[in-house]
């Protein structure tokens, strides 16, 4: 049986990443209106984050994988459970739906749908943090797979992006596409442009480095097995 069609993948792909920076934009918005306290703030923002993104693979992962983030999908492909070309056309997909998803944010919140933020990010222990952040997500994702628990990958997946935004200092952006879409709100969540570049490249630095760790830790994985991420890939099985 053949994949769903791409056209249908991409949809998912870009209606999950909207949603998903509409939810962690949005839920920073209104920790910071509901509370004063910083720590307080992150708590909200992390919790909701963490239940949304569970949502979030649960309704559309089986259309696309529920990838949401462009280090899943190319290290996806590099392990040959996405094809380059299928990989290629997410990306786009993946960063075009998490801008969008900062202009919904600040609309809903009433804000300028388009707000660059002015919070710089990209000092040298943030910078590590995203190299920590990113291979420990994927690491994650594909260890469930090889070890034949993707179920799990929907709850495992938001609890350690719940955790991750407390023991990194980055607050685990971990995902390219949604550091470019939280440059678009000046906010609790957001990013400063002249940051994005520095973690975006740590960011493929930690899927590297996930790749060589997933090699040593389950070698010999086939495509096939490969191909299950971060759930089951869709089969068609009705037009």
């Amino acid at each position: 049986m053949q994949s769903l069609p791409l056209p249908r993948r991409l949809l998912a792909e870009f209606l999950g990443a909207l949603l998903l920076a509409a939810l962690v934009i949005g839920s920073g918005i209104a920790a910071q209106r509901l509370s004063d306290d910083v720590g307080l703030q992150l708590l909200e923002n992390a919790a909701a984050t963490a239940a949304g993104l569970f949502a979030l693979i649960l309704m559309f992962g089986p259309v696309s994988g529920a990838h949401f983030n462009p280090v899943v999908s190319l290290v996806d492909a590099a392990f040959g459970g996405l094809s380059w070309r299928d990989a290629a056309a997410y990306l786009p997909a993946q960063v075009a739906g998490c801008t969008a998803g900062a202009v919904l944010a600040n609309g809903m919140y009433e804000l300028a749908a388009i707000s660059i933020s002015d919070t710089h990010r990209a000092s040298a222990g943030p910078l590590l943090a995203e190299v920590v952040a990113t291979s420990g997500l994927l690491l994650l994702i594909f260890s469930l797979v090889r070890s034949g628990r993707a179920g799990s990958a929907p709850a495992a997946v938001g609890a350690y992006i719940g955790a991750a935004y407390w023991f990194t200092s980055s607050t685990s952006f971990a995902n390219p596409a949604i550091t470019v879409g939280r440059m678009f709100s000046d906010t609790f969540a957001g990013i400063a442009p002249a940051s994005a570049p520095a973690f975006t490249a740590m960011q493929l630095v930690g899927a590297g480095l996930a790749v060589g760790l997933i090699r040593a830790l389950y070698p010999g994985v086939t495509a096939a097995q490969a191909s299950d991420v971060v759930v089951p890939h869709p089969r068609e099985v009705a037009p």
